[in-house]
């Protein structure tokens, strides 16, 4: 029986399988499931990629983003800058060229004299780069606003013959000035920025002359006819026995930042920058300059400008009269806030034999005139507070006699001088100011109260 039920046993079909063919169909039905997987995955990204592209497509077109660049300083921000670089710098200047200019006129050694003539002529050429610096610096906008002031013609050819000079005896140069007799003696024009220009001039003369002379000529060219009336010709001409140059040479000479030559510039130096700013002054003025190669070497430089002819001061009642009030001396108020400007001011007037008083606020200059008796006022127009025009506005709406005092307006930007005569200014300086300057804005500013009395 055992061996039958064995037997039955046997015969029937085992439902056990192998490992191996277990084992083999959960992973073949794992790999198609995971292949069907992936397929539908697969193909539903492709959808959704399609579905998000054609979204995509659909939506208007966005510029691409630029980046923007870094904000430039605008014309105004530059000509502020420039403006108080030209007043600050000058106020030091001034009170260099007052103490030469004082210590010249003493009793001085030959050797001292040397000194005091080399630190005058320094401060004359930086004084003239401010000008030409910030002039260049504006050459790209509406052009150089040129001045038109009365001057004293004659005594700008001394000044610069006295730079000549001097500049020519601290290098051990001979120094010649020829100035005709048929020069006028007063005209209208931009005296600062001709200076300038002269300075300019006199300095590449000398800095390029190792031995020899220098000499400087000024004389009328002639008359020229234009629409607001007649005008002389003038010709400033300055000729060196320096290195001279080549023709190819003088004409990069008047390139902005450009020298003759790399070897001129690595031995002399300098940014290259006077010529092409003298130039630009020199047109316009009406004129030009041009160079040519001097016989025997070196080289000449002739300035042309054009200016308007001017009579003397008149009033020979009213000049008698300013004298005698400048005789006994002034009593000035002078609106400073720089301590260096003060006693570069107080110096000058003690030596023309006036007495100053200083407030260093536009705020108490009204005030002050209330109080006090003075003679005249001295604004400068770069104030802490409210500024030196808003100040002469307050001084002139004073009653009489204290809103009719005269007052002469100091800067260092020449541009302040149209708004400062606007607000009620008598007369007007340029830094850095001279003690001559300053005795003849004080005189000239005399007489015409003396006229109006």
């Amino acid at each position: 029986m055992a061996s039958k039920s064995r037997a039955r046993r046997s015969k029937r079909p085992s439902k056990r399988t192998p490992p191996k063919a277990r084992a083999a169909k959960p992973r073949a039905a794992k790999k198609r499931t995971a292949k069907t997987r992936t397929a539908k995955t697969g193909a539903a990204k492709t959808r959704t990629a399609k579905v998000r592209a054609a979204k995509v497509a659909a939506r208007p077109r966005r510029k691409r983003a630029v980046p923007k660049p870094a904000p430039k300083a605008g014309p105004g921000m530059v000509d502020t800058a420039l403006a108080a670089f030209a007043h600050e710098v000058r106020t030091p200047l001034t009170g260099i060229l007052a103490i030469s200019n004082l210590l010249a006129t003493s009793d001085l050694g030959e050797r001292e004299r040397r000194w005091v003539d080399t630190i005058k002529a320094g401060a004359e050429h930086l004084a003239s780069l401010a000008t030409l610096f910030v002039d260049a610096a504006r050459s790209e906008g509406p052009g150089l606003e040129i001045r038109q002031d009365f001057f004293d013609l004659r005594t700008l050819a001394r000044h610069a013959a006295d730079s000549l000079a001097g500049r020519a005896a601290a290098k051990g140069l001979q120094a010649s000035v020829e100035v005709s007799d048929q020069l006028p003696a007063f005209a209208v024009g931009d005296p600062v920025r001709l200076r300038a220009a002269l300075e300019n001039l006199i300095d590449n003369a000398v800095k390029f002359t190792e031995q020899g002379s220098i000499e400087l000529r000024i004389a009328p060219v002639g008359t020229v006819k234009g629409r607001s009336g007649d005008k002389i010709g003038l010709a400033f001409a300055i000729s060196d026995s320096g290195i001279g140059l080549s023709l190819s040479e003088v004409k990069r000479l008047f390139r902005p930042f450009s020298q003759a030559n790399v070897s001129i510039a690595a031995r002399f130096g300098g940014a290259g920058l006077g010529l092409s700013s003298v130039r630009q002054l020199a047109r316009a003025m009406g004129g030009d300059i041009v160079a040519d190669r001097r016989a025997g070497g070196g080289t000449t430089f002739t300035l042309k400008v054009e200016l308007a002819p001017a009579e003397g001061p008149a009033g020979t009642a009213s000049g008698e009269s300013a004298a005698a009030l400048l005789s006994q001396g002034l009593r000035l108020l002078s609106v400073e806030d720089n301590p260096f400007g003060r006693v570069v001011l107080n110096t000058i007037l003690t030596e023309l034999g006036h007495h100053a008083e200083f407030v260093g606020q536009g705020e108490a200059a009204p005030d002050r005139l209330v109080q006090g008796a003075f003679d005249a006022v001295l604004m400068d127009m770069v104030l802490p507070g409210i500024g030196g025009i808003e100040a002469i506005k307050r001084i002139r709406a004073l009653p009489p006699p204290h809103g009719r005092i005269m007052i002469v307006g100091i800067s260092g930007r020449a541009e302040d001088e149209a708004a400062a005569r606007a607000a009620g200014a008598d007369g007007f300086l340029v830094k850095p100011v001279s003690p001559r300057a300053l005795a003849t804005a004080l005189h000239e500013a005399t007489r015409r109260a003396a006229t109006a009395t």
